[in-house]
């Protein structure tokens, strides 16, 4: 009867040792899952502050202007002949980053000062390298009001091994 005691004991540890070690990988599982959807907010968190804190800047510069002037600059994009495993919200935010990096001096002027075509070529056949990646991007639209809205076409140009 003690041998048989005994593999019930051990029965009984190993499963719950099985259910421990299972329950620790399926829990930290779901936590870095959790953490890296709050690394991606964080990081569009932290791209909106630092344009809305730029566009504040620059349009209290411009505040007794009476003429119209930048205020914002948006970006929209569209991917071509891209999967969905390439197009992922940190390279979103990053492309858009770095193209509104590219007008961030032109906030806060006045509209009337700038030449359409001049605003398209910044931009226009830009090869931008991101994480690996090279994108090529292209302007498809361009509206100039008091926002700069940009229609930008981004194709993936070849992948770094």
């Amino acid at each position: 009867m003690n041998k048989k005691h005994y593999s019930l004991v051990l029965c009984f540890i190993t499963g719950l040792l099985w259910g421990v070690i299972f329950g620790a990988v399926s829990i930290s599982t779901l936590v870095s899952v959790r953490m890296d959807m709050f690394y991606q907010k964080i990081a569009y968190l932290e791209n909106v502050i630092t344009d809305k804190e730029e566009k504040l800047s620059k349009l209290e510069k411009s505040i007794n202007n009476r003429n119209t002037v930048l205020k914002d600059v948006q970006v929209i994009l569209e991917f071509i002949n891209l999967s969905e495993e390439q197009i992922s919200q940190i390279n979103n935010i990053e492309i858009e980053k770095s193209i509104k990096e590219k007008f961030s001096s032109s906030l806060g002027k006045e509209v009337k000062g700038f030449d359409v075509e001049i605003l398209q070529q910044v931009i226009d056949k830009r090869i931008l390298k991101l994480d690996g990646y090279e994108y090529q991007l292209t302007v498809n639209k361009l509206v100039l009001t008091d926002i700069l809205k940009l229609w930008i076409k981004v194709t993936l140009i070849e992948v770094e091994s």
